[in-house]
């Protein structure tokens, strides 16, 4: 194998990912958004944050089980990865991942992950504020639990805490049937949010109308999709998205790639 040392290197390998993505999508009448950081380097940077080193895109909740069921690379090179498929998978959202790289990364130890790109389902919540904060404080809950059962080492700052949840009477099947049953909603409401993440918070919510549909959006020279209400919902989550952070919060990911 041989060590990826050039960003410029590990983002064309995501790039190509994207396009993959981006193409089976527009073939099979699929919507996806760029989203989050990515979204934002797209806004205020035309591509990558300077110092970012990953793509992270949206799928609403029906197209994202579509493609999780139907996806494949005619080359073969890339696959998608879930936790419904494999219960060793730490993370709790798919990733498509190249399959001619590796990654080193300290919560898939054990696990076998090559350089990928992000995709998380966006979901419909509760309009009712006090319920959609209990959804979400039991989603945190259940998220934390599920982390320390795939986990390998502590990720949480409280070892007692780690060794209760590890402890605790619940396979991870059971746990992500559970996570599944709270975030999923058939029932369209006002509001959509990212909710396969202890993380996002309810700020993180925004106007279902947001993704009503998509819209071209330019990354790295290159044409994709992104939701037509990028601006509110990149204002709802992140407040003045086009200011710099501080010199101290502009940092990567730490990782380890390789080319097989």
């Amino acid at each position: 194998m041989r060590q990826i040392t050039d960003i410029h290197e590990l983002r064309r390998l995501q790039m190509g990912i994207l396009q993959n993505v981006h193409d089976y999508c527009m073939a099979h009448s699929l919507c996806y958004f760029l989203s989050s950081g990515s979204l934002i380097g797209a806004v205020r940077h035309g591509g990558y944050i300077p110092w970012d080193d990953d793509i992270d895109i949206y799928m609403p909740r029906k197209d994202y089980e579509v493609f999780l069921q139907t996806y494949s690379d005619e080359g073969g090179r890339y696959r998608v990865i879930n936790p419904q498929t494999e219960p060793h998978y730490y993370y709790t959202f798919a990733k498509v991942v190249d399959r001619q790289t590796r990654m080193a990364e300290t919560e898939t130890q054990g696990y076998e992950i090559g350089v990928y790109m992000d995709i998380f389902p966006i979901d419909y919540v509760t309009d009712d504020l006090k319920e959609r904060q209990r959804v979400f404080k039991r989603k945190k809950l259940l998220y934390k639990i599920r982390r320390c059962k795939i986990s390998n080492s502590n990720p949480l700052r409280s070892t007692l805490g780690y060794w209760v949840y590890k402890c605790w009477p619940l396979t991870v099947r059971q746990l992500e049937r559970r996570i599944r049953r709270l975030i999923i909603s058939d029932h369209p409401t006002a509001t959509v949010c990212n909710m396969t993440e202890a993380g996002p918070k309810i700020t993180g919510c925004f106007p279902a109308d947001d993704i009503a549909s998509m819209v071209d959006i330019e990354f790295e020279g290159k044409t994709f999709k992104t939701m037509v209400g990028y601006r509110d919902y990149l204002q709802h989550t992140y407040g003045d998205y086009m200011a710099l952070p501080p010199v101290e919060q502009r940092v990567t990911h730490k990782f380890e790639a390789y080319i097989l």
